[in-house]
């Protein structure tokens, strides 16, 4: 799924709970709670995907409660915005109502150019194709192609249709069927075996060309500032196509012309005209152009025309959008929306993290997300009334900036003043209740955690892409580029999206190596232990995953024999050893500790870890590198599809109680968080005017002020201080609760204001 600038006119989202059209629904932002209404267009015969309609556009509805939907049933469908290999879904989908049967909507006959994601979801069809493949189609899922020409376009045989099995029809054919993208690649989904039959070629049958170009009936197409353009009229039937003539309307249609009176196109053949543009004033200009024939069902032939005036700019919005609000806010994620600025076609978020955006875009200027705009990036630009920024992190104030601009790339107009702006801290750890029962000092401490996060959801090896990857490691950078980092290495990979393994070289690493596991191999079939995305970390395959192999790791203290970056393979002693990036040590350690943790008796399978892994190295490794932000995001995010957490990001002292060498309980002296409590002072208590605090021996590099009802008052994430003095002249009389962060984690303590 590819967003970008839509040179469609201007639209009004409507939000707070009602259904919105499904055109509004797809540019709104990943992750999003949305409602929409629409005519299924296919039934059980795909399994527990329903692509949906409403005119405006198409959207797919996954979910198993849709099971009883059938082929042109109108249902209204609420859902979470989902983005699946490049499709855009409501997965889940969480309720619908069905209103019983309706028109179905249907195929539209297009060629293979205009397979795009304007018609995602939608029921297309291709003409006078031939498949590519011969004998018969394999059981279950495949793809195979159908050819036009020279060019191919990729068709899905979904198992659970008729299709499988069958005899791959020869000669040429049409297909319908739904239209669906893979990564990369968009494909057409037929449903039973009557989507696919012999062509027969039309009588009729009028398509259009502007400059090479098929645009499609009703469709827009971007003239610019091209004073002549060659529109070609081509007729795939096999009878003369008569055209009676061609007629503008709209704001400026005498601004465009054509020489095009009356005329005949042969069967099979095509005529040249020549659209001629010449504007008569400034900003926007906008006609449409209706071509009369006597096709039977493209009767007029409808093209929107989009034209720029003499300055070379569209016209500027009129106001601004409005009313920013945060729907959605996360620890690895948070959504916004706004209310559509007046007369404005397309908007540009911009985002900066800790303070204020003031960067503003630039009239003319094409922006992609990820761009740098003054002191601030791109989180999104489209026509929607909502985003999602990629690589939302824990316990952050991230800054947002609006602004309306109308017009085709380099011929934009940007709303510079008074923008929508608007700030949110994203949410830190969400542990609640999760460990209600859990005791550390009781010898039964392991075997409670064990059974309190195992067992969990289980989330397939393959949908780690659309999880972990697509959901929450993928940052974006310039140019509409996006890149991924090794965890192992550092390395910041950039690549064009989608993501893919193979493509980009990458692969999904077991910190907890697999040939580890008492159940190796559990690969095929998959068992959860396999999947595990606490366990799961994206590395580069040859330079950081196939060095590491199944080598512990440990710090290297002696001849390093392979470097990658931050990376290296070497000896430990007389054991070759896998020394990951120091920001990745404890985040390694605590991935270990989890999985031994988790599946430890599963099947009476003991998890220990292997006598080359050095427990103590792993230790330290957790202790030194505590987890950040980064990690909390990812924990959070984990539970939210696993539904269960790794205890040692929670409680870096659960560490202590655990000898992983065989997997039993032991007591230990005071951890961390209670070593930090026991150092941790804030003084004077109750004060008026000035507050201090020091953590004996460390400096403090963030606080945060909050009341008694978790309200945040003050707080900074840039402070580097042994002793921490504040002012509370502000502050109400009350209690709060003064949190300080170090390096070795945080502590708190609550205070009285007098």
């Amino acid at each position: 799924m590819k967003k970008g600038i839509l040179s469609a006119l201007a639209f009004f989202a409507v939000f707070s709970g009602k259904a919105q059209t499904i055109s509004q629904v797809r540019n709104l932002g990943i992750g999003q709670t949305v409602t929409v209404s629409g005519v299924a267009t296919n039934g059980s015969e795909l399994g527990n995907i329903r692509y949906i309609q409403d005119g405006t556009a198409g959207i797919a509805c996954y979910g198993s409660s849709l099971s009883s939907v059938q082929r042109g049933d109108s249902i209204t469908a609420t859902g979470v915005l989902f983005d699946f290999s490049g499709l855009l879904e409501l997965s889940p989908t969480n309720s619908f109502i069905n209103h019983g049967p309706a028109i179905l909507p249907q195929a539209q006959t297009i060629p293979f150019s205009s397979a795009t994601e304007s018609l995602e979801a939608q029921l297309v069809r291709f003409d006078n194709v031939n498949f590519v493949q011969t004998g018969t189609f394999a059981t279950g899922n495949s793809t195979v192609q159908v050819i036009s020409g020279t060019t191919t376009f990729d068709v899905r045989i979904n198992g659970s249709t008729n299709i499988d099995g069958t005899a791959i029809p020869t000669g040429p054919i049409s297909i319908v069927g739904e239209l669906g993208q893979f990564n990369a690649n968009y494909q057409i989904i037929p449903r039973n075996l009557l989507d696919i039959f012999p062509y027969v070629a039309p009588a009729r049958e009028i398509n259009i060309k502007v400059n090479g170009t098929t645009v499609l009936n009703d469709e827009t197409y971007v003239v610019g500032t091209t004073t002549a353009t060659t529109v070609t009229i081509e007729n795939s039937g096999v009878s003369n196509l008569t055209l009676s003539g061609a007629t503008f309307s709209g704001t400026n249609a005498a601004e465009f012309s054509i020489n095009l009176t009356t005329g005949t196109v042969a069967g099979l053949g095509s005529n040249n005209y020549t659209l001629s543009f010449s504007p008569a004033g400034t900003g926007t200009r906008t006609a449409t152009i209706s071509i009369a024939n006597d096709d039977s069902d493209e009767n007029p032939y409808v093209i929107h025309l989009y034209a720029i005036g003499t300055n070379n700019l569209a016209t500027e919005p009129t106001t601004n959008p409005t009313n920013l609000t945060f729907p959605l806010v996360k620890a690895y994620t948070v959504g916004g929306q706004y209310t559509a600025g007046t007369n404005a076609e397309n908007y540009i978020v911009l985002w900066k993290n800790g303070a204020a955006v003031t960067g503003v875009p630039t009239d003319g200027t094409s922006y992609k997300r990820g761009d740098v705009v003054g002191d601030a990036r791109v989180a999104y630009i489209g026509s929607g009334t909502g985003f999602t920024p990629r690589g939302i992190i824990a316990n952050q104030n991230y800054h947002f900036a609006v602004f309306a601009f109308n017009g085709p790339a380099g011929f934009e107009n940007y709303k510079t003043t008074t923008p929508a702006t608007g700030n949110v801290t994203s949410q830190g750890e969400q542990i609640g209740n999760y460990y209600a029962g859990i005791n550390s000092a009781s010898t039964t401490f392991l075997s409670d955690l064990s059974a309190l996060i195992n067992p969990h959801t289980v989330v397939s090896y393959f949908n780690y892409k659309t999880t972990l990857m697509n959901q929450f490691e993928i940052r974006d950078t310039t140019n509409g580029q996006s890149y991924v980092t090794c965890v192992y290495s550092g390395e910041r990979k950039v690549f064009d999206e989608p993501f893919d393994w193979t493509a980009v070289g990458y692969s999904r690493e077991h910190s907890y190596c697999h040939s580890w596991m008492p159940t190796y191999p559990c690969d095929n079939p998959e068992q959860p232990e396999y999947n595990d995305q606490h366990n799961l970390w994206p590395t580069n395959l040859q330079q950081a995953n196939t060095p590491r192999s199944n080598l512990p790791l440990m710090d290297i203290d002696g001849q390093i024999v392979f470097t990658y970056l931050e990376g290296n393979v070497g000896y430990s002693g007389s054991q070759l050893v896998y020394e990951p990036r120091a920001a990745q040590k404890g985040n390694a350690a605590r991935s270990i500790f989890y999985m031994a943790t988790s599946y430890n008796g599963q099947g009476g399978n003991n998890w220990q870890l292997p006598s080359n892994q050095s427990q103590e190295s792993l230790k330290t490794w957790h202790f030194n590198d505590l987890p950040d932000n980064y990690e909390i995001a990812r924990n959070e995010f984990i539970f939210s599809k696993q539904a269960n957490r790794n205890p040692y990001i929670d409680s870096v002292n659960f560490a202590c109680h655990v000898n992983f060498a065989n997997m039993t309980y032991v007591t230990c002296d005071a951890g961390i968080d209670e070593k930090l409590a026991a150092n941790f002072t804030v003084f004077p208590v109750p004060t008026s005017d000035k507050l201090f605090a020091q953590v004996n021996g460390l400096e403090i590099v963030e606080y945060t002020i909050t009341d008694m009802q978790g309200r945040t008052i003050q707080s900074s994430s840039n402070v580097q201080v042994p002793v921490l003095e504040l002012s509370t002249t502000n502050l109400k009389t009350g209690m709060y609760i003064l949190k300080v962060g170090t390096t070795f984690g945080q502590v708190q303590r609550e205070f009285i204001i007098e």
